[in-house]
């Protein structure tokens, strides 16, 4: 590795980015902005995933395409945070739950297994960073955003979870990132698409949102990813956190003794984007103590980001020293974290290109059994049945109806993304007369008027639920609502725990937090009385 002082400016700018691009392979954009600029990051998506397979072979060529550019091993990142939120779900990669289905549980051994699992897969295929834990705490029922992405609302259990995690993924070289600083959990907007405040005062910070953060920097997080609020208690100008100096560097770094690496959140989200620009804000962020930048799509914002960095360095705006010292932060971990990585992946010299064949074969095959049995074990301690009215188990003697909704959103830019396995499917294979009908996420009048007539002479009813963000969608609202009139309905919220907060009290109400198979799977043996489910709310539902 390029001692620091051989590095040019323009290499050492490039450093500073990490950049998403694409497609499945390296295509122009990225192939540009690390032999053109000098990129050391890489952010991975689902756009970028057809296989395992095919993403080991894309990180061997991205790493030697940095290597006979004479640059620096590549950072690459991900965000495979677990449930909700896994931008590599093919075969081959264990589906581990998500945050809140971890809290539920109220055991941080398993979000400790987790983490291993996921970290010893990711290193696996040339991943070095997983952009996780969210170590927000949820105390907002509104919130579009985190919701089930955090462990809950209770900030010693997250801060718990949280250093469990950040324990399990860099016991298998992958560097941990708490997300997001100082605190996205108390938001009723999302920062993807505007400004948030959190207006509370230092003291609460300090019991609340600063609580995870403290407790990560103490076990050694390697990155902690910043957030696109404002918190006025800190910094009194209307500035988000990225481009605060007294968050960043004022609270961060000087008062909470934080040495790692700070990486922003994706600049072109729209509360930086829209206000400052990308370039502008690329500059405020370094100015502010940010090492890493994110700059996840747009080509014209990366390379105007890069070329943003330069002219401040130019022009005095930034010193070159600022710049020295997060690169040096940034060497001196991939010193640490690349090269034990990469050693299997990427060739020893630069003249060598390793084509797929050289590639050690990654297992394509399904999860190992332990780990289908983690997830089984994890599922059934996360599955809370917040109140039953008699309804469950179950009852063999008598059909079954269920309403399903079809997932289908946007995660990300282009990023299409649905769950496919049903619960009538699942329970199918444990009981005969389960009939399904399945609905969109925001079902209309004549959907509901269909299911109604459909239902009317069934003597189990299953509605499950599903909010991706803040409230309920009211077509949700209002199918439950007039099927509670004929039916004692079970209701199951399929991911927000909170969907019971604007529905009236159904017969029975139970949380899984997530829809991933293997959560369906058990959820069918808990409804018919094969399981017995032990997860606790890790929110209050008031």
């Amino acid at each position: 590795m390029k001692p620091l002082n051989d590095l040019t400016l323009e290499q050492k700018v490039g450093q500073m980015l990490m950049c998403g691009f694409h497609s499945q392979h390296a295509d122009e954009q990225i192939t540009r902005l690390i032999r053109d600029y000098h990129v050391g990051g890489v952010i991975y998506f689902r756009r970028n995933v057809e296989s395992v397979d095919q993403l080991t072979r894309l990180s061997v060529e991205l790493q030697d395409m940095a290597a006979e550019a004479g640059a620096l091993p590549l950072m690459i990142s991900v965000d495979q945070e677990g449930g909700m939120v896994a931008r590599i779900d093919q075969e081959g990669m264990t589906q581990v739950p998500g945050n809140m289905a971890l809290g539920a549980t109220g055991n941080p051994e398993y979000t400790l297994e987790c983490a291993q699992i996921l970290g010893r897969e990711l290193k696996n295929i040339g991943i070095d960073m997983n952009l996780a834990p969210v170590v927000d705490v949820n105390n907002n029922p509104l919130n579009p955003v985190i919701g089930v992405r955090s462990y809950g609302e209770h900030a010693e259990s997250v801060a718990t979870h949280g250093v469990a995690a950040i324990t399990g993924y860099q016991s298998q070289g992958i560097a941990a990132t708490a997300k997001h600083f100082p605190g996205h959990g108390d938001t009723a907007v999302d920062s993807h698409l505007g400004m948030v405040t959190v207006p509370h005062d230092r003291n609460r910070l300090e019991q609340m949102e600063l609580l995870p953060f403290r407790k990560a920097i103490e076990a050694g997080v390697d990155a902690i990813m910043t957030a696109h609020v404002m918190f006025p208690s800190i910094e009194p100008e209307p500035i988000p956190a990225t481009l605060s100096h007294k968050v960043l560097t004022g609270l961060l770094r000087e008062e909470m003794g934080f040495e790692g690496i700070i990486i922003t959140d994706c600049l072109e989200m729209h509360a930086i984007s829209k206000p400052y620009g990308v370039a502008e804000a690329a500059v405020r962020a370094v100015e502010a103590g940010a090492d890493l930048i994110l700059v996840s799509h747009t080509l014209q914002d990366q390379v105007a980001a890069l070329e943003g960095i330069y002219e401040a360095v130019r022009t005095g705006r930034i010193s070159e020293e600022v710049i020295h010292q997060a690169v040096e932060r940034i060497m001196t971990w991939k010193r640490k974290r690349c090269g034990q990585q990469n050693d299997h992946l990427v060739s020893p010299k630069a003249s060598e290109t390793v084509e797929a064949t050289d590639v050690e074969p990654v297992d394509c095959t399904k999860p190992t059994e332990p780990n289908e049995l983690t997830l089984f074990k994890i599922a059934s301690s996360s599955i809370t049945i917040v109140h039953n009215d008699g309804l469950l188990p179950l009852d063999p003697e008598k059909g079954v109806y269920v309403i399903w909704p079809e997932v289908v959103q946007r995660t990300e830019v282009d990023e299409p993304w649905s769950h496919t396995e049903s619960l009538g499917m699942a329970l199918s294979q444990l009981r005969g007369r389960v009939r399904e009908h399945k609905i969109t996420t925001q079902p209309t009048y004549d959907e509901t008027d269909r299911i109604l007539a459909d239902v009317s002479d069934s003597e189990q009813v299953i509605v499950c639920t599903y909010t991706s963000a803040g409230h309920l969608p009211k077509g949700q609202q209002f199918l439950v609502e007039k099927l509670s009139k004929n039916h004692s309905l079970i209701v199951i919220a399929l991911r927000n725990p909170y969907d019971l907060l604007e529905i009236s009290r159904p017969g029975s109400y139970v949380c899984t937090y997530e829809n991933t198979p293997a959560v369906v799977r058990v959820l069918s043996h808990v409804l018919t009385g094969g399981l017995q489910p032990t997860g606790s709310l890790p929110v209050r539902l008031r």
